[in-house]
């Protein structure tokens, strides 16, 4: 890891619990918590399933806010969601994606998922932090945990994505002042945080740029509104966390937990807008494009 820069259907009442007079009192936590920490999806996504009456405790209807212990029976439908500790440390995997894959498990033209090559899991499901389009490759993060990858996505965090990106032609001074400035997109403005030319040869040249957004699209509409063609596109980095120059396209890499726990400490104590220097044992240094050739 490296930087740079309802209405429900029914109420709920808590569970009643005999008072046998110990004075230690059982940890509880929100429900809407916990099924994102299973891995189910964000917090976000298990509030509508609550307000939606899919999800039950001890066999009532639950309601946005319910509050859940260990010995609570949780279902979302008919499946049983474990518990999960509050201590347990997500699981993180880095993948570099090809060109030529979606980030999607059904696709109705029945192209290669990303998802076919993660390893199973006995609990929950594998959420991929972020997206890239078919012809985008680069890095592409997993995790099992909902509120991991909310702290990630979520557009208020503002998490800074790097992005190698080569062009047909070059960037006049005027364009990449706009490209810093910001530019007005369809669905809004939308700026680099830096802007690096990378040089190249012949009618190909690469630069690197970052933002603090993954709307869909924005890096080829960005240079799109400036009349050049993105020929390839590779995302380098998301965060504090870097493409590992060892990792290969179509390869998967776990974290080891002490650099899951080092990713979780900067989410949790470092502002978004200014990621720490480098972690010792992550991945050694950012993956840099050959100028005359695509990115490996």
């Amino acid at each position: 890891m490296t930087a740079r820069r309802n209405a429900a259907r029914g109420p709920l009442r808590a569970p009643q619990r005999r008072d046998t007079g110990s004075a230690v009192v059982e940890a509880s936590q929100k429900l809407q918590k916990i099924l994102a920490q299973s891995g189910l999806g964000s917090r976000r996504a298990m509030e509508t399933w609550i307000a939606e009456g899919k999800v039950t405790v001890n066999g009532e209807v639950a309601t946005i806010g319910t509050r859940v212990s260990p010995r609570d029976v949780i279902k979302v439908g008919a499946k049983t969601v474990r518990w999960q500790a509050a201590e347990r440390t997500p699981r993180v995997l880095l993948y570099h994606k090809p060109e030529g894959e979606i980030v999607s498990r059904d696709d109705p033209e029945g192209r290669a998922t990303v998802f076919d090559k993660l390893p199973s899991l006995r609990d929950g499901k594998w959420l991929a932090i972020g997206r890239l389009d078919f012809n985008t490759s680069g890095l592409l993060i997993f995790t099992d945990s909902g509120e991991l990858a909310n702290r990630l996505m979520h557009p208020r965090f503002e998490i800074e994505r790097e992005y190698a990106v080569r062009i047909i032609g070059q960037l006049s001074d005027e364009q990449q002042r706009k490209l810093l400035k910001g530019i007005k997109l369809d669905d809004g403005l939308a700026r680099c945080e830096f802007l690096d030319d990378e040089g190249g040869e012949g009618t190909n040249h690469w630069y690197r740029l970052a933002l603090r957004e993954g709307r869909n699209r924005v890096v080829r509409r960005l240079f799109e509104t400036l009349g050049l063609t993105v020929s390839r596109l590779m995302r380098v980095r998301f965060g504090v966390v870097t493409l590992p120059s060892r990792l290969k396209r179509g390869q998967l890499l776990e974290l080891p937990a002490g650099e899951v726990k080092q990713l979780l400490t900067w989410l949790s104590e470092t502002a978004p807008s200014a990621p720490p220097a480098a972690p010792r044992g992550s991945p050694e240094k950012r993956s840099r494009p050959r100028r005359s050739s695509p990115p490996r």
